[in-house]
């Protein structure tokens, strides 16, 4: 099973330098073999593959020096996510691969091979770069496919190591009605879950806007080019930092959480780019990370042995009743509470959405035992 190991790494001033061209390099051949992909194929109706590409880098080389002064697997290394990229694009419907820029807050590049790692003298070597002192918090074993390193706006630097233990991906276990979970995200409350609790959303974005507001400001009053400038520039990159640290801690703590203690999890497929052009709630929805929380969810699930479960994103869940099936259909956005006038059952809004999540996430899997949701689909399709 591949695993990946994140380390925070402390070049010398020598090594940042040489760091720093290593990505350069890689930036520059990336975006120069998209030019010539694009090219080849608009004039020539070609395409060009990533080992074309790379008998086209000796001539790169020729043409531009200091290219020769970094670490060759490294460019070949860019080719090839270039070709993923566009693999991506044609089989997954990712989108088209873009150039990329100098000013993405974290820049990278891969070593693939001829790295070492030395656990107990703390370095891990690179080619034509040296010994770079690393803080191995943790020790893994098993073969080293290929090492990811990158640096943050605010200078830090990390490299992250993939390794294959060898061990065979888990099994998921069998779950049951009471093994599973649904939940509901929002934004009033980051999740809901079927049990009926209820996880708060903690803004942490919103509650630094002031903090973002004045440190922005700073940046705009600063002379352009000025060493105070890059010291404001500085400032307000270690804000936004601390802001995603904030919520990256959240988000794995609370998916830890769940995928522990559940044998399956059921969520409902968010449009959430679609959603994201709202602009009332474009702010608010990039504060939450639905779709990072969902790929955590994603990737615990399958290293620990769990399920996964997805419904539809146009089942009106919230809408139904989850004891009778009766289907609201003028239940509005605003309508938090409401009673069933089927049954005469109290519904909160989200929590009865969290249990319809989970009834039809059982359904589609054919588990006996699930009541009222055989019949919450049927009147789904059929207006009232």
């Amino acid at each position: 099973m591949l695993q990946a190991y994140k380390y925070w790494m402390y070049p010398s001033q020598e090594q940042v330098p040489l760091l720093m061209s290593h990505i350069h390099a890689c930036r520059f051949v990336y975006n120069h073999s998209l030019e010539q992909k694009i090219r080849a194929y608009e004039q020539e109706g070609r395409k060009l593959s990533c080992f074309d590409l790379n008998t086209r880098l000796p001539a790169l080389k020729e043409e531009h020096p200091w290219l020769k002064e970094v670490n060759s697997q490294s460019l070949q290394s860019a080719n090839k996510n270039l070709d993923n990229a566009f693999t991506r694009f044609f089989r997954e419907k990712k989108g088209f691969p873009r150039f990329k820029s100098k000013k993405n807050p974290v820049q990278s590049f891969q070593v693939p091979q001829h790295y070492r790692v030395d656990f107990e003298r703390k370095i891990i070597r690179f080619p034509k770069i040296g010994e770079v002192k690393t803080v191995f918090h943790r020790v893994f074993a098993g073969k080293m496919k290929y090492a990811t390193v990158s640096v943050t706006s605010t200078g830090k630097w990390f490299v992250s190591i993939l390794v294959d233990d060898g061990a065979a991906t888990p099994e998921p276990a069998p779950f049951t009605l009471d093994t599973t979970i649904g939940i509901d995200v929002g934004l009033t409350d980051f999740a809901t879950f079927s049990t009926g609790e209820k996880i708060e959303n903690p803004r942490y974005l919103k509650n630094s806007l002031q903090r973002l507001k004045v440190l922005q400001q700073r940046v705009s009053r600063k002379i352009k080019g000025s060493k105070n400038r890059e010291k404001a520039i500085q400032r307000l990159a270690r804000c936004h930092e601390k802001i995603t640290n904030q919520r990256n801690d959240f988000l794995h703590k609370i998916s830890f959480r769940v995928v522990s203690e559940n044998q399956a999890i059921a969520v409902e497929s968010l449009n959430v780019g679609g959603m994201m052009k709202n602009h009332h709630l474009a702010q608010g929805i990039g504060d939450v990370s639905w779709y990072t929380f969902f790929t955590m969810l994603e990737y615990k699930c399958r290293k620990y042995g769990k399920t996964l479960l997805k419904i539809g994103r146009f089942d009106p869940s919230s809408k139904i009743c989850s004891n009778c099936g009766y289907l609201k259909q003028d239940l509005v956005l605003s309508d938090r509470e409401w009673i069933c006038p089927d049954c005469g059952i109290h519904h909160d809004r989200d929590v009865n959405a969290a249990i319809n999540i989970k009834k039809f996430a059982l359904q589609e899997q054919n588990l006996v035992g699930v009541s009222g949701a055989e019949r919450a689909v049927e009147l789904v399709d059929s207006p009232q």
